[in-house]
């Protein structure tokens, strides 16, 4: 995880379910560069930046199902 700490509660928040590639769709259209990541009781699990997103499109372990929560996993 980069960008602001868990416990930053600033900036554009997504469920940790969002595909990949809809997240990447949600930073581009709000002109941000990391979204901070939410559970399903709302409660903030973290954050993702679009690099950290960029670098699993081109991945073998890509494909258009991967959720964040799952590059969460990959990345560390």
């Amino acid at each position: 995880m980069a960008g602001p700490g868990a416990t930053d509660v600033t900036g554009p928040r997504v469920r940790d379910d969002m595909t990949v590639e809809v997240a990447l769709s949600v930073m581009a259209g709000a002109r941000v560069e990391y979204l901070l990541l939410c559970d399903g009781d709302d409660q903030c699990t973290g954050s993702v930046t679009r690099a950290e997103l960029a670098a699993h499109l081109g991945s073998s372990t890509y494909t258009d199902r991967l959720r964040l929560r799952d590059v969460l996993v990959l990345t560390h």
